[in-house]
């Protein structure tokens, strides 16, 4: 039995009132909320340690050096790779944009890059700009019309376009569909391609052993981990991470300076220009430390429990329709009814305590293909419950009946 209401005593902000009723948090997959070990470990850090790390020869200095590089060791144990190869970032978007930078030189105009429909905008605009910039021709993957992907029919694609660059969402974002990685990667493999996988939804939910995996490079948020907002990170196989151009440069990533040229470190603090957000490291070796004590099976398979009595609740409500691949999912439902808008069904349901996102969720072309303006989503955790489910439903009746 999965042991749901001692997970939720760790969580301060599940206990709350919104508009007077309990809150039913359903938007874990912009931002997931934060079990109080990662709150108290943010705030020790300013109260107890705070100081500035590297190069510092006093204890404070130190010992959040100490704690700052301990993190990076847990995010590659998290992912089963080197800590060489983890790249400190704001979070997923800004190391997308330090893989296409980073790239530049190494692509033209006889060069190609793949992305697919249902990417979210920040795996999508960075390679835009990179197509703008170096020439390369941008390619997308054939989607079908319920917004999955024919496999065999992506595989003959990727052969007869041999990209240079393969880009893809672990996890959509907005659908919470899971994408069957291993034939795309493996079908570039003769062509050399550089591969990215976005695992912003996918790092914890799916945990991957990045090993396994076998993609060239991997992206994360923190605060999707359970962790504190504006920290990130990439992970890069440590010859294609350390080929990359430099995307910001100053501090912490030079090796020597003069007033007329510098030379750089090698990976992964060439990539780490200024002062970090120390405090949001500490706070993620925290959350890190939390997702280590979990049973990841058996929270999976408790989402997925979650997942399906929502799709069940869902299906019976006429006028509902489902988006989200309830085969291969998250744990994510994104849904309309009827022709309401989604705006107008999430700001009711906020006035029974109930959180889910509404609009196209930065997935401007996945609405496109769906034929729709926008989308409500509502996304499971392990920190939910049934109970959250019903309260949901039953809400979303009430919004039904005003609506209608």
């Amino acid at each position: 039995m999965f042991a749901v209401e001692k997970i939720r005593a760790d969580f301060p902000i599940l206990t709350q009132q919104v508009n007077n009723q309990p809150l039913v948090y359903l938007d874990s997959a912009a931002t997931s909320q934060k079990p109080q070990s990662v709150i108290t470990a943010t705030e020790q850090f300013y109260s107890q340690q705070n100081a500035n790390v590297h190069r510092g020869r006093h204890s404070l200095s130190e010992q959040a050096t100490i704690a700052y590089e301990q993190t990076r060791d847990k995010v590659a144990q998290y992912f089963n790779v080197q800590s060489r190869e983890i790249v400190w970032t704001k979070g997923a978007t800004e190391a997308l944009n330090l893989i296409a930078n980073g790239l530049i030189e190494q692509l033209d105009k006889n060069s190609s890059i793949v992305i697919t429909p249902f990417e979210h905008h920040a795996n999508i605009v960075p390679w835009q700009q990179l197509a703008l910039k170096t020439g390369a021709k941008l390619h997308v993957l054939p989607l079908e019309a319920d917004a999955t992907l024919n496999i065999a029919a992506c595989v003959e694609f990727l052969k007869k376009v041999k990209p240079s660059v393969l880009t893809v969402t672990h996890a959509s974002n907005a659908l919470g569909n899971i994408t069957n990685l291993s034939p795309l990667l493996s079908a570039v493999k003769e062509f050399n391609t550089i591969t990215v996988v976005d695992g912003a939804q996918g790092a914890m939910h799916l945990q991957p052993d990045l090993n396994k995996l076998d993609c060239d490079f991997y992206v994360f948020s923190a605060h999707k981990m359970l962790g504190p907002t504006g920290v990130g990170g990439l992970y890069g196989k440590y010859e294609r991470l350390n080929a990359l151009q430099p995307y910001q440069t100053g501090g912490e990533m030079i090796e020597t300076v003069s007033l007329l040229q510098s030379t750089f470190r090698n990976a992964p603090a060439k990539f780490e220009a200024g002062t970090p957000n120390i405090a949001g490291v500490i706070g993620f070796s925290a959350a890190l430390d939390y997702l280590a004590a979990l049973d990841k099976n058996a929270a999976y398979d408790y989402e997925q429990l979650l997942f399906n009595y929502a799709v069940s609740k869902l299906n019976d409500i006429n006028g509902i329709t489902i988006y989200s691949n309830l085969e291969h999912n998250i744990g994510t439902i994104c849904f309309n009814y009827k022709d309401e808008h989604p705006f107008d069904i999430a700001t009711l349901l906020d006035g029974f305590g109930v959180a889910v996102r509404s609009g196209h969720h930065c997935t401007q072309p996945l609405m496109a293909h769906l034929g729709i303006n926008g989308s409500v989503r509502a996304s499971f955790c392990f920190y939910n419950t049934h109970q959250d489910i019903d309260i949901f439903i039953n809400a979303l009746h009430e919004c039904i009946a005003l609506l209608d």
